[in-house]
């Protein structure tokens, strides 16, 4: 599984996502439940590593659903016979650390991450990208 390095994130584009989508409750019920089960904050296992996780494998799903042109769960929507083909995993680098993101593939192999590109790997720029914050 190859490692892809993330580039430097532009504080202006987190302090614009920050303010517009980050609900401070939820948050605080996060923390409280981390906290709560032992879970620390930052490293291998912590609540930013697997909000990451959740939150960029959210944003490939609807990319999916986006380029399929239907749900996950629509079966009467399958018009051109390509489909859902399972996942394949890839590691990133992100300001949480690695993250091993399970990214959805479909039948006949179109399905490119629009993320940041060609890829996930430079998470740090997912802001300024339509389709992340849609999925």
């Amino acid at each position: 599984m190859a490692v892809t390095t993330a580039v430097d994130s532009d504080a202006s584009v987190g302090a614009a996502v920050e303010s517009d989508v980050i609900d401070d409750d939820l948050i605080a019920r996060l923390a409280g439940q981390a906290r709560a089960r032992g879970v620390s904050l930052v490293g291998v296992g912590g609540l930013l590593r697997q909000l990451t996780k959740r939150v960029l494998e959210a944003a490939l799903e609807g990319e999916m659903d986006s380029h399929l042109g239907y749900g996950k769960h629509e079966r009467d929507a399958r018009r051109d016979g390509n489909a859902r083909n399972g996942r394949r995993s890839k590691m990133v680098v992100t300001g949480a650390g690695q993250v091993e993101l399970d990214v959805p593939r479909d039948r006949d192999g179109s399905f490119t991450p629009r993320g940041t590109g060609q890829s996930y790997g430079s998470i740090n720029r997912l802001g300024s990208s339509p389709a992340a914050a849609t999925g």
